[in-house]
């Protein structure tokens, strides 16, 4: 369990996929570039499996904003994707569908 004052310190935000590009030699990941409106965050994402590069653009997705960036792959990956996932099923990720700008926070 963690408190309310713990989860408030994730910045969970609104963004929108403006590139995907597969990682030469990473079956499981892609690189991808995503829209918070005040700057755009790169981030490998270990989707390529659910996800061909084509389709991540221009979804909308939720991002963790202040992650600590960590270099994978040779590259900065300076966010996380929210996604969801059973057993035996499609990766699903956490998507927005209203009408709201990128960087918008989620409560």
């Amino acid at each position: 369990m963690i408190s309310i004052e713990d989860f408030a310190k994730v910045d969970l935000r609104v963004g929108t996929v403006v590139s995907a590009l597969p990682i030469p030699g990473a079956s499981k990941l892609l690189k991808l570039e995503i829209d918070i409106g005040e700057r755009k965050l790169i981030t490998t994402s270990g989707i390529a499996q659910h996800y061909k590069p084509e389709e991540m653009v221009g979804r909308r997705v939720v991002v963790v904003a202040n992650l600590q960036p960590a270099v994978i792959r040779g590259i900065e990956s300076q966010t996380m994707i929210l996604a969801a996932s059973a057993e035996g099923q499609r990766l699903a990720l956490v998507t927005v569908t209203e009408d709201i700008p990128n960087g918008s926070k989620i409560r």
